[in-house]
């Protein structure tokens, strides 16, 4: 009985240092997020040989800003096929505006009688096919990209080709299908393509948004070749998961937004569903949302966890199959870190 109190006594001292220092120990300890943010560029120069620059952005403030080598986080970077994300904003806005009716408006109504041969089943497609890429149309990517960015009218190539399905039917990647949108956009105002970027995108947003290529009739290409800036990207993202508010402003429509984020197809390759320029998929149990790029270009926004990631690596072939799936692993993991 004796020895154990004594036993008591002695080590009530130890104990309570011992709690001292664990307290002084906890105190010193770096936030366990901070941590984890700080492993994510470790983990993309390992997983992903291309990368030029990263950029993560939680609750709207940046925790990854990583840059490996290329054209930075400042300086306008090559979107490719991202593109396709960015002028579907552009679509918004103009039905918002009334310069386009509606996204069941038929292609002819906006763009004018068909080429003389053209399917007749052409005549069916709607703004909404080619935004959710189901026009029926054969595509002009992949091994006929060539021949249809070397024709002399890429809008007739396109509204040429035959019919692979029935319009509004299965999904069928085709750059040929969002430039017809470019068309539509041009055809619907007093201004370029460009010029309808700056003005509704760049100048709320406050981003550059640079000139980009067009085809032989002038029409600034629709789904390819636009450049920003990765944190320009951010904004533009940010403002999507804000459903399409920049500080306090509507720059796209609410209910433009919904729709964008809503499953009109499935993408043969991926499986995962596509809306209005957007793809949507699943990452470490939350719905993302996400607009990608030949090589390695990405915009993920999960709003559930208030996450935006950008993402820009080296646009030139050749590009190695499997690549996004690497950035959605990487992306899983900011996912859960957020949450």
């Amino acid at each position: 009985m004796t020895s154990t109190d004594d036993a008591g006594r002695m080590n009530r001292p130890q104990l309570h240092l011992l709690l001292v220092l664990v307290w002084f120990g906890a105190a010193l300890l770096p936030p366990p997020a901070c941590a984890d943010w700080d492993a994510i560029p470790d983990r993309a120069d390992r997983e992903l040989p291309r990368l030029h620059a990263l950029l993560v952005l939680h609750e709207g403030r940046p925790v990854v800003e990583h840059v490996r080598r290329g054209p930075g986080l400042d300086r306008p970077a090559a979107l490719k096929s991202l593109s396709k994300t960015v002028l579907s904003a552009l679509a918004g806005i103009a039905i918002d505006q009334g310069r386009i009716e509606d996204v069941d408006v038929p292609l002819i109504d906006l763009l004018g009688p068909l080429p003389a041969d053209a399917h007749p089943a052409a005549a069916r497609i709607t703004l909404a096919h080619a935004l959710s890429l189901r026009t029926g149309l054969r595509s002009t990517s992949g091994r006929y990209y060539g021949a249809w960015v070397q024709s002399d009218n890429w809008v007739d190539h396109v509204l040429t080709r035959p019919m692979a399905d029935r319009p509004g039917g299965r999904m069928i990647y085709s750059t040929g299908s969002t430039h017809l949108v470019a068309a539509v956009l041009a055809a619907s105002g007093q201004a370029d393509v460009h010029a309808l970027a700056r003005r509704w995108l760049g100048e709320p947003l406050d981003i550059a948004v640079p000139d980009w290529m067009t085809d032989p009739q002038g029409i600034h290409f629709g789904g390819n070749q636009m450049q920003l800036s990765p944190r320009a990207l951010a904004r533009f993202g940010e403002m999507y998961r804000n459903r399409g508010r920049h500080e306090g402003r509507q720059v796209v429509p609410e209910d433009w937004v919904r729709a964008s984020w809503t499953s009109y197809g499935t993408s043969p390759w991926s499986n995962d569903d596509y809306g209005y320029g957007w793809f949507i998929t699943e990452l470490a149990g939350e719905t993302a949302y996400y607009g990608r790029g030949y090589g390695g270009q990405a915009l993920i926004v999960v709003p559930s966890v208030r996450l935006t990631l950008v993402m820009t690596s080296d646009p030139d072939p050749p590009s190695r199959g499997g690549y996004f799936d690497r950035i959605k692993r990487l992306a899983a993991e900011a996912v859960r870190i957020a949450r």
